[in-house]
């Protein structure tokens, strides 16, 4: 299929996309989103776990920027640094505005867990566009997908403080890129070999998502440890699947 083509049907996604989260009446954050099953409290720190769950985050946000700021990332494109800089540096900030949500869970505390996913998020999706796509397009999509994902927070927080909560924009930008990652594999050959790391960062998104999902069915049957906290660990484990890539991955030769 020629290229042209293809891109076409992305558009088409993408205007599909919009029309339909515009005539969805607008989305207020359901307030029982904040009640999470493992509340333990440890060391003077209340819901403990999902706290100290934020951890990896940390850990492989300066693993990548470590390696990426280096030098060393020959798994990437040369000209594609600065977004993988940027997505490790919104794993990095996750860590950090994700324990300072859940040590507070609400509203306010909302907005700085999202903000630093949103733009992880949004890197991660430029990447993908520049490896599979065109380097040239995603450098220039990758500022107004920042600017775009930092928005629909922005928006979000603006309007519960009004009191009349939106989260259309933030699903958007949020499970957009979801739908049309798989799709860009499927259409579009990489510049690079291993579409397994890819595919393995899809695999991971979903299954914490199952466990964000089950959080209190899971902490049920495992006790020690609630679906919330596995959510965090297992989105973590696939940011160092994405590491991991930029480590060990090679230029294509077909």
């Amino acid at each position: 299929m020629p290229a042209d083509n293809r891109l076409r049907i992305i558009l088409a996604i993408v205007a599909v996309a919009v029309i339909a989260i515009l005539a969805v009446d607008p989305i207020a954050q359901p307030q029982d989103y904040h009640h999470f099953a493992d509340q333990r409290g440890l060391l003077n720190i209340p819901n403990f776990c999902n706290v100290l769950s934020n951890l990896p985050f940390v850990i492989v946000g300066i693993m990548g920027m470590r390696l990426v700021g280096s030098g060393r990332a020959s798994g990437g494109l040369a000209e594609l640094q600065s977004v993988y800089l940027t997505f490790f540096a919104g794993v990095f900030l996750t860590g950090f505005g994700s324990a300072y949500y859940h040590y507070h869970p609400d509203n306010q505390t909302l907005l700085w867990d999202r903000l630093p996913m949103t733009i992880a998020f949004m890197a991660l999706f430029s990447a993908v566009v520049g490896e599979y796509i065109s380097s040239r397009l995603a450098l220039k999509l990758f500022v107004p997908l920042l600017a775009a994902g930092i928005a629909s927070v922005i928006y979000w927080h603006v309007t519960e403080l009004d009191g009349s909560g939106d989260l259309r924009a933030y699903v958007l930008v949020q499970f957009l890129p979801v739908l049309l990652i798989p799709l860009i594999l499927w259409l579009f050959k990489s510049r690079l070999n291993g579409d397994k790391y890819i595919w393995g960062i899809i695999g991971a998104y979903a299954a914490s998502k199952f466990m964000e999902l089950f959080d209190t069915p899971l902490y049920s049957v495992l006790d020690m440890i609630s679906g919330h906290s596995l959510k965090h660990l297992t989105a973590a484990f696939g940011a160092f699947i994405f590491y991991r890539a930029l480590r060990e991955r090679k230029k294509s030769t077909e």
